[in-house]
């Protein structure tokens, strides 16, 4: 690296470090994200049915509806997504959920397998495990609109995923947000690595 390349990195650095960094600080602790429907304030999480911005407010079969305050209080609580943890909710039995409206009686077909998704950056791999998931919904709610079955074939990244694609059709909505990064990034690369040799 020459000197006027030092210099222009040394510049740049300094430029980020004063001018912009403070500014993103600022608007972050002004609004932590304007930009993801993701990262929902707690306080406007779980609104009304008629406030959510989804349903309809001038719909009147709406009052027929639970508000969610009322649906999710005797469920498993976290701290993410819609405060609920709806694998635990399921496994305690608190939520059955009905897999075909036509047929009350059939049952969800639980595939346990867990794929890992290499991750080419630092964070750790991601597990995703068949199990959690297809235990409330069924294959077709993903396959083969949101993902293909096929491995490479579904390249995604963190923005997608913020902007509600791919994972972040559920995730950030229903299911727990994409700031909860440790729950998906879980496989340590060093300990993978560890086992092929």
């Amino acid at each position: 690296m020459n000197k006027l390349q030092l210099n222009t990195l040394v510049f740049t650095t300094m430029f980020f470090g004063m001018v912009i960094f403070p500014f993103i600080n600022a608007n972050a602790a002004e609004s932590p994200n304007t930009f993801n429907r993701l990262f929902i304030p707690p306080s406007e999480r779980n609104t009304t049915l008629e406030s959510d911005g989804i349903h309809d407010p001038a719909v009147s079969g709406l009052k027929l509806l639970q508000q969610p305050a009322t649906a999710f209080k005797p469920l498993v609580s976290t701290t993410g997504g819609n405060n609920v943890d709806w694998v635990k909710s399921q496994k305690k039995g608190l939520i059955n959920p009905l897999y075909d409206h036509t047929d009350p009686d059939k049952k969800a077909m639980a595939m346990d397998l867990s794929i890992v998704i290499e991750v080419k950056a630092s964070m750790p791999d991601v597990r995703f495990p068949h199990q959690e998931h297809t235990v409330i919904l069924d294959c077709s709610n993903c396959h083969d609109a949101i993902f293909k079955p096929l491995k490479g074939s579904n390249p995604m990244s963190m923005a997608e995923i913020m902007l509600g694609q791919k994972c972040g059709v559920c995730h950030g909505s229903i299911a727990f947000p994409v700031t909860e990064c440790r729950r998906c990034h879980s496989v340590d690369k060093a300990k993978k690595t560890n086992k092929k040799k």
